[in-house]
């Protein structure tokens, strides 16, 4: 890790995250009824509690809709969700007015080329190993594990690590 890339880490106070491909391996699936099925994987879930727990606000900015992204949401006590969004960057850049928080204190972890208006303003940009050669030159940070395995918990922690707050989060399960 590089001085600069945990500088960025430290200042995060808000971190959003696009659904298919990063919180889900990319895979839809689609019944005949029309309903969407997604698969999140549980470790990720747990890290986003951590991370909520220490301090940094979570959110969802994701282009397509589904009432399973609700339910994750709510599952992790994820407040602030943004389904539909077909102009992310407007989403990001009136989520950080509302909150009144900094572009550089927030990251925002994304797969595909239409997270990059997101990525290019947020303080720190994170994404996923299967992402596009364009996303990963905009990156500051690739995680090693794949999306929908892992990935966003190893954000997670990442970004706790670098705000000392990983050790208090494990503490509990080390007793």
């Amino acid at each position: 890790m590089t001085a600069d890339l945990l500088a960025r880490a430290r200042k995060i106070k808000l971190i959003a995250f696009d659904v298919d491909g990063v919180m889900t391996d990319g895979t839809l699936f689609l019944a005949d009824d029309g309903q969407e099925y997604k698969g999140f994987n549980s470790l990720d879930g747990h890290g986003l509690k951590m991370l909520k727990g220490s301090g940094v606000e979570l959110a969802i900015i994701t282009g397509r809709s589904s009432r399973v992204v609700e339910h994750r949401a709510k599952n992790l006590g994820i407040e602030i969700v943004h389904q539909g969004a077909h102009d992310k960057l407007a989403v990001y850049e009136s989520l950080c007015r509302d909150l009144k928080i900094g572009c550089e204190a927030t990251a925002y972890m994304g797969d595909d080329v239409v997270d990059l208006p997101v990525m290019r303003r947020a303080g720190l940009a994170i994404t996923v190993p299967a992402a596009p050669d364009l996303v990963k030159a905009y990156s500051h940070y690739t995680t090693t594990r794949e999306a929908g395995r892992g990935a966003v918990r190893e954000a997670c922690e990442f970004l706790m690590r670098a705000q000392g707050t990983l050790d208090a989060a494990l503490a509990p399960y080390l007793k």
